[in-house]
């Protein structure tokens, strides 16, 4: 059996094999957050095709938490009935799903939720988007919604949560200096400007349990000047694994950044080294921390992703745009084709997403 698809466990939670859906935005909630029918499909065709766990599109926290249209949403317990329908469709194909629970932070999308968008510290607009700080209160408000969230998950039937900290939404923009400026506790030195998400991580905990697996994406490097380095990456990861935290998912870059900065990077790999946008971060977090790592970002080849666990630079590996355009992926490399994904890391599926048509591959037919 290969390294790729023998069984493995985070935390409690059992898995088939060594695959992990990425959160993708899918763009086809309801225009309040709720889960649709389409959505549901969706998540059931990814676990149908093998892949072991399936982490959802990010879903907002709060009202002034959400980030974009048709987007997945727990911040109220009305969204419970389509959650609990999708979660049991994924455990129907024998998979196991995460939510992926977020709040946007300076990105709040002000126009869908009318509230005015909030971050460690006000911006006007010359480094994102305009925010404002947010106060002691805001800082309990959101803590408490990320653990009503996760135990809304829980009630859910979903097997873990995921907290997204990465990409430059909220806690990572916490954790990074480039949006951090505060001189409070929750500002300066790293182990301040990780205040909050270790904040959060507890709240959670104390919400859901001690067996319940929680997960947390990371940004191995902000990829911007005064941004999250990779020694911040390796020393808040060491915090967080010290507090209990069951999984951690690397990935990089910024959505406010462009090209190789950006955290979907566009540009054809045509050759298997080029593979794999954090490898160096990766096995230096492998070196010094013993936390089970879940690796994405421009794995596209069935020898890269084997070899990667089989020299131990990850215990997971993630895939995300590539199934956009073949849900199938997994399947087929489990079934013995081991071709490259035929995903070209253009961008595209994000054209039909902003039309509200949802992620599709414009290359392809097939729509997801």
């Amino acid at each position: 059996m290969t390294k790729l698809f023998s069984p493995a466990s985070i935390g409690g939670m059992s898995l088939r094999n060594r695959t992990v859906r990425s959160a993708t935005w899918e763009g086809i909630a309801a225009d309040n957050g709720a889960t649709t029918p389409q959505l549901i499909d969706l998540m059931a065709t990814l676990a149908g095709n093998d892949i072991a766990l399936i982490i959802t599109g990010h879903a907002f926290v709060s009202p002034e938490g959400r980030a974009c249209p048709w987007q997945m949403g727990v911040h109220d317990d009305s969204m419970l009935e389509g959650l609990t329908a999708m979660a049991a469709a994924v455990h129907a194909q024998g998979g196991r799903i995460a939510l992926q629970i977020a709040h946007a932070g300076c990105y709040g999308a002000q126009p869908l939720s009318g509230l005015e968008p909030i971050g460690p510290s006000a911006m006007d607009g010359s480094k994102a988007p305009v925010c404002r700080a947010m106060t002691a209160a805001d800082i309990r408000q959101v803590t408490e919604a990320f653990a009503a969230a996760a135990r809304r998950a829980q009630k859910a039937g979903f097997d873990a949560v995921q907290i997204h900290a990465a990409h430059g939404y909220l806690l990572s923009e916490f954790l990074s200096p480039y949006f951090n400026q505060r001189t409070d506790e929750y500002g300066g030195p790293v182990e301040n400007r990780a205040r909050l998400v270790l904040e959060v991580y507890r709240a959670i905990r104390a919400a859901v349990g001690p067996d319940y697996p929680i997960l947390i994406k990371l940004n191995s490097e902000d990829f911007v000047d005064g941004g999250v380095t990779v020694e911040d990456m390796l020393t808040v990861a060491g915090m967080l694994q010290q507090a209990g935290i069951d999984a951690v998912e690397m990935s990089g870059g910024t959505i406010y950044a462009s090209g190789e900065m950006s955290s979907l990077r566009p540009g054809r790999i045509d050759t298997p080294d080029r593979e794999v946008y954090y490898r160096q971060a990766a096995e230096l977090f492998k070196q010094r921390l013993s936390v089970p790592l879940i690796l994405v970002g421009g794995i596209l080849s069935y020898e890269v992703a084997e070899a990667l666990l089989t020299k131990g630079t990850a215990d997971f590996v993630a895939l995300c745009r590539s199934l956009i355009r073949e849900p199938n992926l997994v399947r087929r490399w489990h079934q013995g084709d081991h071709r490259k994904a035929r995903c070209l890391l253009c961008n595209g599926c994000l054209g039909p997403i902003m039309q509200g048509q949802g992620a599709r591959c414009i290359l392809e037919k097939q729509t997801v």
